[in-house]
This record gives structure tokens, C-alpha cells and sequence, in this order.
């Protein structure tokens, strides 16, 4: 039986961290079986690369969500990419860094830094610690996260930077999906798993912010997510 450890549900979705809700999306869509028992947003003290999510599959422990997949296909079979062309994969895997190392960011910023983010990201991941050590730990994190933008190099834009940035991908996406009902056609894949989790944490938070409102722009972007959620969380 595989165990996926991951962050408790907030924000109204199955998981608030767009990498563990790619990995449980992975697993719904394939098929496999699995339980996942909720792991707090502090107790990281047995994963493998200090961050989540990760699996436990009968004793083999994967961390990172894109070698979890990988895994799983190697492990369990690959019922999802099968029919990509080589073509196909490298566009999936050109949109999925579009997603993983560059939209994730702006979304992190709007978050974390934006003071009306900050609010909403403190209470959902942070409420519920008692006092004092909320108090403590909010800050930390929050300081924590901002090191890491700027180490990126997102952070080291304007908010209407990191917006207008953030936009342009969200209108790649838009524009790359057009009236296709998946990302590839007709049927779904892996990049799916991927866009589910991205898309839905930015269009479903209930956080306003200059690129939700952009992403709502785009009817076939909603329309997707609800597609998604009703086939595989239905």
C-alpha cells in the first residue's frame, strides 16, 4: 500500500500545497491505492529532504513530487503518458517548469509577502498554534519564505512585476489549453495532475489577488478545474 504524507487540507482544497495535491492528483488519476494520513505543517522530522510531500510504497520512501511520480511509473506502470508523442512530452515537461519554477513563485509572493495574503496564509497555516508560539513561529516562516524568493529571484521584483510575470504564464496556460478538455487533448496525463494543482490554487483560494483575477479571465481555466474536480474528487 502506498502512504503519501502530506499537509493537512486548507484553504478549501485537498491540499494547499500545489506539490501535495499534484501527487494525490497523480494517484487518483492512475488509479493506485494509497492512504494519507495528515502530517502537521511543523512535523517534518521523518521526511527525507525535509519538505513535503512524500511515499512510503511497502518500505521504499520517495520524496519530491516529481520523483514520486516518476516512481510510481516506473514502479506501477505508466497508464497516463503512454500515448504522448515525443513532442507532447517535451511540451508537458516545458509547461510543467512554466508551473513549478515560475508561476509557483508569483503565487508564494501573493501568499506570503502580499500583506492581504499574509492574513489569510497566517490564520489557515498558523491559527491554530497556540499562543505564544504563533506569535514566534508566523514571523519566522514568513521571513523564512521571503529568503527564498529572493534567492530565487522572484523576490527581487516589485509586486507589479511579480504580477505581470505571474499573468503571462497564466495566459500561456489559457491560450495552450484553448477548448481542449485536458491539457494534451482528448485525455488526460500526468501534466494534468500538475495543472489540476496549480490552477486550482490560484482560481479557488478564496484570495483576491491581481492574478486570480487574471486566471478568471479565462473561462477554459475554470471550466478545467471544475472538470477535473468533478472526474477525480466527485
Amino acid at each position: 500500500m502506498i502512504t503519501l504524507y502530506q499537509f493537512e487540507p486548507a484553504l478549501g482544497l485537498p491540499n494547499a500545497s500545489p506539490f501535495c495535491m499534484k501527487v494525490e492528483n497523480y494517484l487518483r488519476m492512475a488509479k493506485l491505492p494509497y492512504q494519507a494520513p495528515l502530517v502537521s505543517l511543523f512535523d517534518f522530522g521523518k521526511a527525507p529532504k525535509g519538505k513535503m510531500p512524500y511515499i512510503d510504497d511497502d518500505g521504499k520512501v520517495v520524496a519530491d513530487s516529481s520523483f514520486i511520480i516518476e516512481y510510481l511509473k516506473q514502479t506501477h506502470g505508466d497508464p497516463l503518458d503512454g500515448w504522448l508523442s515525443p513532442v507532447q512530452r517535451a511540451q508537458a515537461l516545458a509547461l510543467q517548469r512554466l508551473m513549478e519554477e515560475d508561476l509557483y513563485w508569483a503565487v508564494v509572493h501573493t501568499r506570503w509577502i502580499d500583506p492581504v495574503g499574509w492574513e489569510l496564509t497566517r490564520e489557515a497555516f498558523f491559527g491554530k498554534l497556540p499562543v505564544p508560539l504563533k506569535w514566534v513561529v508566523a514571523p519566522l516562516a514568513r521571513r523564512g519564505m521571503g529568503k527564498q524568493l529572493h534567492g530565487h529571484g522572484m523576490g527581487r521584483h516589485s509586486a507589479q512585476e511579480i504580477a505581470a510575470i505571474g499573468a503571462r504564464d497564466i495566459t500561456a496556460l489559457a491560450d495552450f489549453l484553448d477548448d481542449k478538455p485536458y491539457f494534451m487533448g482528448d485525455a488526460p496525463c500526468s501534466l494534468d495532475a500538475i495543472a489540476y494543482a496549480f490552477l486550482a490554487n490560484l482560481v479557488w483560494v478564496p484570495l483576491e489577488s491581481a492574478l486570480k483575477r487574471h486566471a478568471l479571465q479565462y473561462p477554459q481555466l475554470l471550466a478545467y478545474c471544475e472538470r477535473m474536480r468533478e472526474r477525480y474528487y466527485g
